[in-house]
């Protein structure tokens, strides 16, 4: 889900989630070589992209200590929406150095070294980053402004089709148009009423009759159908080949599965349980045209489901010059919440399981990795200050300032957070992802460079 720099995948990944996109091309490389990822930080940057420089000495309130230029504005947004999603009060200069990130337009970059200057047409401003910061922001509070400026930035580079590419201009993805729709629903706007083309002020969308494509309409056109083969139905492809050919593709699916229930990367644990996902309706010869976006996303949902428990409850990926494919910790994360969105616990609280005995390494002093495994086990109602023996929420703490405040642990008084944050920029490890979130968001999806994930 969240999942996204490195590659959400390409989660970005957020993420994309995205991530949503998730987690990405160049980045993907650079985490991949480091280790496999998180809620995937977002796409990575075309080649011919401009690389901003590494700063000489980390940003006081950055979360992490690894090379910031691909995943700083994901990895922090991914830590500030877990924080917050678990009560914790970020530290102000964290909040304030993601703030200060937002360029004039109102987009955002991956990373600026020099946030004083301003972003130019060679600032590779795009919409993964922007889409995550918009969630975290509207989630801390106080920067109402900045969110609807960002949220704005985002609209005026909506495709025609009524999606998004991660960097303007590009085809649109399922990843980074997955993640895009969770931060228009924290901007607190109705995605469908986000329309390309959209004079001010004028009502459009396919309901109202008048011009215009929603994101939900982008979105279904990226869903595997019924004359696929049927163990791909209902999956999501992060965008059609060269001859217009969908491929399933496990991050994007998860990224959709959560957008089309007009979710970002916080997801409640559901009060109740929903029926068993049900696979793609191809009873009648209309059922995928007239299906309705959470429709797609129960769909979605349930392939999730069905290639989670053929791979003992977590999915895989198979890293550049591999030959053997390993657990991918960070789509799997993003799986579970976005099963979990949907009310289907079962199904997510044993990849969640599966987590809890494999995950610890790869999490280890990774901001963007904590925050999205904090984010799955509070989807499936469990207690991330006990995930398996761990203390996700004091891990997540340290790898950033310390917080403003938190409250209390269940049943125990407030906790004493004097050894939880560095006060100088954490003691993280660049959740090296697939993040191409799209690159997604986890979400973390997020979401959108992990375009070449299955």
């Amino acid at each position: 889900m969240l999942h996204h720099p490195g590659e959400i995948s390409p989660r970005p990944r957020p993420g994309g989630l995205p991530r949503h996109s998730r987690l990405r091309r160049a980045a993907a490389l650079t985490a991949v070589s480091a280790a496999l990822c998180v809620t995937a930080a977002p796409a990575a940057f075309a080649a011919d992209s401009p690389k901003p420089a590494a700063p000489a000495k980390l940003p006081a309130g950055l979360y992490g200590t690894k090379d910031p230029k691909f995943d700083a504005v994901w990895r922090q947004s991914v830590a500030l929406i877990a924080q917050d999603t678990v009560k914790v009060t970020p530290a102000p200069e964290a909040v304030d150095w993601l703030a200060g990130q937002q360029c004039a337009s109102g987009g955002f970059a991956e990373f600026r070294a020099d946030a004083g200057k301003e972003c130019d047409k060679k600032t590779p401003v795009d919409s993964n980053a922007t889409g995550l910061a918009v969630q975290a922001l509207a989630a801390v509070g106080g920067h109402g402004d900045a969110v609807k400026k960002a949220a704005n930035w985002l609209k005026s580079v909506q495709n025609e089709d009524g999606g998004w590419s991660y960097l303007p201009g590009g085809p649109s993805d399922a990843n980074s148009t997955s993640l895009v729709i969770g931060a228009l629903v924290a901007a607190g706007e109705k995605p469908e009423d986000v329309t390309a083309g959209k004079k001010p002020g004028e009502k459009s969308g396919k309901k109202s009759g008048t011009a215009g494509k929603s994101p939900y309409d982008a979105l279904l056109t990226f869903q595997l159908g019924c004359d696929d083969k049927k163990g791909e139905r209902g999956a999501f492809a992060f965008q059609p080949d060269k001859k217009g050919k969908l491929a399933p593709n496990a991050d994007a699916t998860a990224a959709a599965a959560l957008a089309g229930l007009g979710k970002g990367l916080v997801v409640a644990a559901p009060a109740k349980a929903a029926e068993k996902a049900e696979p793609l309706d191809c009873g009648s010869s209309d059922a995928q045209d007239t299906r309705e976006p959470d429709e797609a996303a129960g769909a979605g949902a349930a392939y999730l489901a069905e290639t989670l428990r053929k791979s003992d409850g977590h999915l895989s990926t198979l890293a550049p010059g591999a030959d053997k494919p390993t657990p991918d910790f960070a789509n799997t994360a993003d799986a579970v919440t976005a099963l979990a969105a949907g009310g289907h616990q079962d199904a997510a609280r044993a990849s969640l399981t599966w987590l809890e005995h494999h995950a610890k390494a790869w999490s280890k002093d990774n901001p963007a990795g904590l925050g999205a495994l904090v984010l799955a086990a509070h989807a499936t109602g469990a207690d991330p200050r006990d995930f398996g023996g761990q203390d996700l929420v004091r891990q997540l703490n340290a790898t950033g300032p310390k917080p403003a405040a938190q409250a209390p642990a269940e049943g125990g008084d407030a906790q004493d957070t004097k050894e939880e944050g560095n006060g100088s920029g954490g003691m993280s490890t660049a959740w090296t992802v697939g993040a191409f979130l799209v690159a997604g968001i986890g979400i973390g999806f997020l979401i959108s460079g992990r375009k070449k994930k299955a």
